[in-house]
């Protein structure tokens, strides 16, 4: 019974999420990864003990339980210390992240048991940014996580403007619900990033624009190297490595060729002396023959 409401719910969604017209009637919250969301539940009760929240991210997950009873369900303990409902029933996310992204379906009952009204469904996207730092080069990337597709334009804007696409210092790309911006190291450097870049996410089918700052998630301001850092670091260790080997052979090379002529010339020196030796052998004989 529980997989056919979930199947249900998802179509439902999915024609909601292809028609503009009908978008209006499902609340949409796009919130950025690390701040916190509040998801309201339509029937706003001042008890909620008989209030249950449930997620999915898609058609073919399943429903993951999260509030029971008013209570965190066990399925959603390893959230527990991120998840809360409020006093009006909303459920409270603390510390977003991507995995978070989907629909939030909270159900309210009597005290027989009863469901009070139809679900409340509300849809939530985060936006995660980044910084790529390779050398010379920052890259800010920026990304919407939500259901049922990208449903989001998003784009980079510099000191609240559009970039120019023949821009000398700054260049943009922008990819199916991403986009990013690459500038060198050496520009902007006295000035934060988050003053000088926002990260642009419009809503297709209701409209609705947000503007995000630059904050990255991970620790430090854009500081991991990329896959073409990373090459170029290996190719100067190893560059390194060859120049180390090749001054110590040269070195070898030349203590080996100077103690070879070290020994040749001893040993010229040996038969130099052995000469003299039997020159004055010879001298001594004859000296004697003639007397």
């Amino acid at each position: 019974m529980s997989e056919f409401r979930r199947i249900m719910m998802s179509s439902f969604l999915m024609l909601l999420l292809h028609f503009p017209a009908a978008a209006g009637q499902l609340p949409f919250f796009t919130v950025r990864a690390g701040d916190e969301a509040t998801l309201p539940c339509i029937h706003d009760q001042d008890e909620c003990g008989n209030t249950t929240w449930s997620y999915f991210y898609s058609p073919s997950t399943p429903n993951v339980p999260l509030i029971e009873d008013g209570q965190i369900h066990k399925a959603a303990k390893a959230n527990s210390d991120r998840l809360r409902v409020s006093e009006k029933c909303s459920l409270v996310i603390k510390k977003v992240t991507e995995e978070d992204a989907g629909v939030y379906v909270c159900s309210q009952f009597n005290k027989s048991g009863e469901q009070q009204g139809e679900d409340s469904r509300v849809l939530l996207s985060v936006v995660s940014m980044t910084g790529h730092q390779d050398f010379d080069e920052v890259m800010l990337p920026c990304s919407v996580k939500t259901y049922g597709g990208c449903r989001h334009r998003v784009k980079w804007l510099f000191q609240g403007r559009d970039v120019d696409k023949d821009h000398r210092y700054i260049k943009t790309s922008q990819y199916l619900c991403s986009a990013s911006v690459t500038f060198l190291t050496s520009l902007f450097s006295n000035t934060p990033r988050s003053e000088l870049f926002t990260c642009e996410v419009t809503d297709k089918f209701t409209g609705e624009v947000h503007q995000f700052p630059f904050s990255p998630q991970s620790s430090g301001d854009a500081t991991t190297t990329g896959t073409a850092g990373l090459l170029r670091l290996i190719l100067v260790s190893v560059g390194l490595a060859a120049l180390i080997i090749t001054v110590v052979t040269v070195h070898i090379w030349t203590r080996a060729k100077g103690g070879k002529k070290q020994m040749k010339k001893n040993l010229e020196q040996n038969d130099e002396d052995e000469d003299e030796d039997e020159v004055d052998y010879e001298n001594d004989g004859w000296a004697s023959a003639s007397v």
